[in-house]
């Protein structure tokens, strides 16, 4: 690394933020077309761009259809659009979803039931279009009939092997809820594994959900945690009280001291079981005082973002924090909390060292040059 532990990182060019693309797959009747339905019926204002093999299963009517914006792309009422594609037309169309003028925050790619999920995500991060990133691979299992499906697809533990976040779906239908959840545990590599019933995950678990009302610029820090009162988010407005996935918690951190990358970097690492997305920002201090980092986790995917600060003269203004939100299930609050208190910079800690944000730089997409060898999309 040259100098930029001192100076910071030069922010990327672009003004709008890059659209993560997530990749949905499983097996046939898992229940990836049910999953995708309730994301799009509850976006939270999110405009989401749906890459799908063709519209057959999609509850368009439900949405009423506002247009079509080209021979295989309608317009969803709630401002969703909604892409039929064969798998060669893929940069097409997120080049078209990705234009600006769509207005879209998020893509999600529904893998057919038999399509090979390394490959999307390949051609996902082989993608030169800027305005887009790998947002992680999200492989949705059918409880009721895992050991079936291992039977005849006995790739699936090399899918599951591969997912950043695996939806455990229709576990009101399994016989041994708990046993089917170990065993997808014990097959995924550090992935987060979710349990739920009719594909009902909470869409915070895979991207922001815009605030209500339009605002210009990031997302406030109440926006982020703005249900932690309820004790899970996705509370307010939820019909669905009783089902599985009200059982999630969050965690809220906020410290004025700024963090020890290497400290931050070793908690990434062995996050604890249940742990499903980390999001925030977070301030690196002298390490460095141009920019924040907006840091974005989806099971073991992981990003960091560098945004400038807005004072814009890296003169360490007292106003500036770190700011995180946790989202898990049966998440130990005060170990969390204790464990990313011992991230902080100590006032008697050495002086910054030329090494001490490499952890940090691998998960920067423009760090890309500086770091070749590096991965920058799973720990």
């Amino acid at each position: 690394m040259s100098q930029s532990s001192s100076r910071g990182l030069e922010p990327s060019p672009r003004h709008a933020p890059q659209i993560p693309v997530v990749v949905l797959a499983g097996f046939l009747g898992s229940g990836k077309t049910t999953l995708l339905n309730h994301l799009l019926h509850r976006s939270g204002g999110s405009r989401i761009g749906a890459v799908v093999n063709d519209f057959g299963a999609i509850e368009i009517d439900a949405m009423a259809v506002a247009g079509a914006l080209g021979d295989s792309t309608v317009s969803l009422g709630n401002g969703c659009l909604c892409c039929a594609v064969d798998v060669g037309e893929l940069d097409q169309y997120l080049e078209r979803l990705a234009d600006p003028a769509a207005g879209i925050d998020v893509i999600v790619i529904e893998a057919s039931g038999l399509a090979e999920p390394q490959e999307l995500v390949r051609m996902v991060l082989a993608s030169e279009n800027p305005r887009v990133v790998y947002g992680g691979l999200v492989e949705v299992v059918d409880a009721a009939e895992f050991a079936q499906t291992r039977q005849r697809h006995p790739e699936i533990d090399r899918h599951l092997a591969l997912a950043d976040l695996v939806v455990v779906n229709k576990l009101d239908r399994a016989e041994d809820r708990t046993g089917i959840l170990a065993l997808v545990r014990s097959l995924s590599d550090r992935a987060a594994v979710v349990p739920a019933t009719y594909g009902r995950i909470d869409p915070e678990f895979l991207f922001d959900c815009r605030p209500s009302e339009e605002r210009i610029g990031q997302l406030s820090f109440d926006d982020l945690h703005r249900h932690d009162h309820d004790g899970h988010p996705g509370a307010e407005g939820d019909d669905h009280g009783g089902h599985l996935h009200t059982g999630y918690d969050s965690v809220a951190f906020v410290s004025d001291a700024p963090i020890d990358p290497r400290r931050l970097m070793e908690f990434l690492d062995g996050r604890a079981e249940g742990l499903y997305r980390i999001k925030g920002y977070v301030d690196f201090g002298p390490y460095d005082p141009v920019n924040r980092y907006a840091v974005h986790a989806v099971g073991r995917f992981l990003r960091f973002y560098p945004e400038p600060w807005a004072d814009g003269d890296g003169g360490g203004d007292d106003s500036r924090v770190s700011q995180l939100v946790l989202i898990g299930a049966g998440i130990d609050a005060p170990a969390l909390t204790k464990a990313l208190e011992a991230c902080r910079s100590t006032k008697d800690a050495p002086h910054t060292d030329e090494h001490g944000m490499w952890g940090v730089l691998r998960y920067v997409r423009e760090a890309e040059a500086e770091e070749p060898e590096a991965s920058y999309d799973t720990l």
